[in-house]
């Protein structure tokens, strides 16, 4: 990929869309939301279709893919968790039909007599509640340890599809030694990555909405988006959506070519997402006026989506405040 998809990154595209179109739709997700349905069986269709195999660094672009479309859809499973933060970390000892969570700060690792013991809470993990098998960082190394081995307890999120647990570790005993060899700060230009691209599809599912909205929605006999002032705002979406998308695809690339320019790129991406969210959230919301606040509008998914992602892994600001450090570097 240079600037636009080649033929088969669009086929993939296409098809990635329609799977999640037919097995991932708004009413599976209000049903999780509303009823507590379990989303089991999309992560088991998502396992046999090989996606959670795309863990490797040459797949990048071809996982950015797939979270795209999964933002868009405002994905209830454990997907984003597993493939960008806890896959990076693991480099392939665990199974792709298991869930994973990450846990990037917080725990102490203490040497006995008889190995390891983990110690300390880690705070509102993606998906901490729910994952078979947790990757814990530590000044030791990385550590894989059992989901069974620790206490987890989920906690509230402004997204109610999303999964946050504080993880508390009582002295848990590793079954092995740490991996040291462990890029971990690659890993987590993969997790800024995959977050950032995430929230470019919920940010794309917003403007989608608002645009058929003021086509059909009509005032004083016209649709509403014949009005200079809803057009320069969805324009506005527009310009911050595709902005962001380009970035958080450029990052993907750089972690498939394994470009130094990754860290750079996944803080700018990032912040990006962050900025377009805050645009698309605002604009996109008051697009649909008094319709987008009822819980009625499935609106409110990819709205929480979106914005439940700019606080996760640093905000916009924090990620600027980083680009600029890093800018000021070069120039000493």
């Amino acid at each position: 990929m240079l600037f636009e998809f080649d033929s088969d990154q669009q086929l993939w595209q296409k098809t990635v869309r329609e799977v999640t179109a037919k097995e991932c739709p708004s009413t599976l997700v209000r049903t999780v939301v509303d009823n507590g349905a379990d989303p089991a069986p999309l992560w088991k269709t998502y396992v046999g279709l090989g996606w959670t195999e795309l863990v490797e660094s040459e797949a990048a672009v071809e996982l950015a893919i797939v979270l795209e479309e999964l933002g868009r859809a405002t994905d209830p499973t454990p997907f984003l968790a597993t493939t960008t933060q806890f896959a990076p970390l693991v480099a392939g000892r665990t199974r792709p039909d298991r869930a994973g969570a990450a846990v990037y700060e917080g725990i102490s690792a203490v040497r006995d007599a008889d190995g390891w013991l983990l110690r300390g809470t880690a705070h509102r993990v993606l998906d901490g509640d729910r994952a078979d098998d947790i990757a814990v960082v530590t000044d030791a190394g990385v550590f894989t340890v059992r989901a069974d081995q620790v206490s987890a307890r989920r906690t509230s999120a402004f997204d109610p599809v999303l999964h946050l647990a504080d993880i508390v570790f009582d002295d848990v005993r590793a079954e092995a030694d740490p991996d040291t060899d462990v890029d971990v700060e690659k890993a987590r230009h993969v997790a800024l990555a995959g977050l950032a691209v995430t929230m470019v599809g919920a940010c794309r599912r917003i403007l989608d909405l608002a645009l058929d909205h003021v086509r059909n929605r009509q005032q004083f006999g016209v649709p509403i988006g014949s009005f200079q002032a809803v057009k320069h705002r969805a324009a506005d979406m527009h310009v911050a959506v595709e902005r962001a998308g380009a970035l958080a695809y450029f990052a993907a690339l750089t972690i498939a070519e394994d470009d130094p320019r990754r860290r750079l790129a996944a803080s700018m991406a990032k912040a990006a997402a962050g900025e377009c969210q805050s645009t698309v959230f605002r604009s996109g919301l008051q697009l649909f006026g008094a319709m987008g606040f009822t819980w009625e509008n499935d609106l409110q998914f990819a709205l929480k989506r979106a914005r439940a992602g700019e606080h996760m892994l640093g905000s916009a600001a924090e990620h600027r405040a980083l680009i600029a450090e890093e800018y000021r570097a070069t120039l000493v």
